[in-house]
């Protein structure tokens, strides 16, 4: 009776634990979206796409279907290095039990860690790691994620705004261009930017400008 007891309680801590590693991955999963905007290369490309077509101004072209697609694609091709590693080093070895989730999560996030340090300023890491009064980590993997996520966000969002900033500019000389041309000539009532729209468009093609946006998107990483 004491044994059948003992076997119950076994299976019985068995199923929680595997309750609680189900629970765990559907928590995982249910975050994946905010992962992949947060901790990869996604939100730098399509900051960068959506400054592009502001700058041309064709309003809803390409459609936002177009630029995220296009966007995860490229995130997943700037990814690929960083996610083989963190399924050699912890989604196998979990599948094939040779290790617990918690070493899983601890040997997945070391590839995350490291891809996110190289595009992260020391300011914006310094700031959260201030106000968390957190001491001078000696590796990367002493930084935690809820420091680092954070930090690299607000580093991605600068670079991105620097290098829209940089797109707008042919444009803008274009659109003054054309409105002082248009202001020259009396034609006060037409706007400026009927005119210019197909300058800009034609400029865009000439130069091969998507090629040359993915083209600076790849070596900034």
């Amino acid at each position: 009776m004491i044994n059948f007891v003992g076997l119950f309680s076994g299976n019985e801590a068995s199923t929680v634990s595997s309750s609680i590693q189900l629970l765990l991955l559907l928590t995982v999963f249910s975050l994946a979206p905010a992962i992949l905007i947060l901790m990869t290369s996604f939100t730098r490309i399509i900051i960068v796409l959506s400054f592009v077509r502001t700058s041309l101004a064709t309003q809803q072209m390409p459609p936002n279907q177009v630029l995220i697609g296009l966007a995860l694609f490229l995130t997943f091709f700037i990814m690929a290095p960083t996610f083989a590693e963190v399924n050699d080093t912890a989604l196998q070895p979990l599948f094939n039990e040779e290790i617990t989730l918690d070493e899983a999560y601890e040997l997945a996030s070391i590839p995350l860690k490291e891809f996110m340090s190289k595009h992260t300023r020391q300011k914006d890491l310094a700031l959260f790691m201030d106000y968390a009064q957190m001491e001078r980590p000696e590796t990367i993997e002493d930084i935690p994620l809820t420091v680092l996520v954070p930090a690299f966000a607000i580093s991605e969002l600068k670079t991105a705004f620097q290098i829209g900033f940089m797109i707008f500019i042919p444009f803008l000389v274009i659109d003054m261009v054309v409105a002082s041309v248009l202001m020259s000539m009396g034609m006060m009532m037409l706007p400026p930017v009927m005119i210019s729209l197909p300058f800009k468009i034609l400029l865009f093609v000439l130069v091969d400008g998507w090629y040359l946006i993915v083209k600076s998107l790849l070596q900034t990483f």
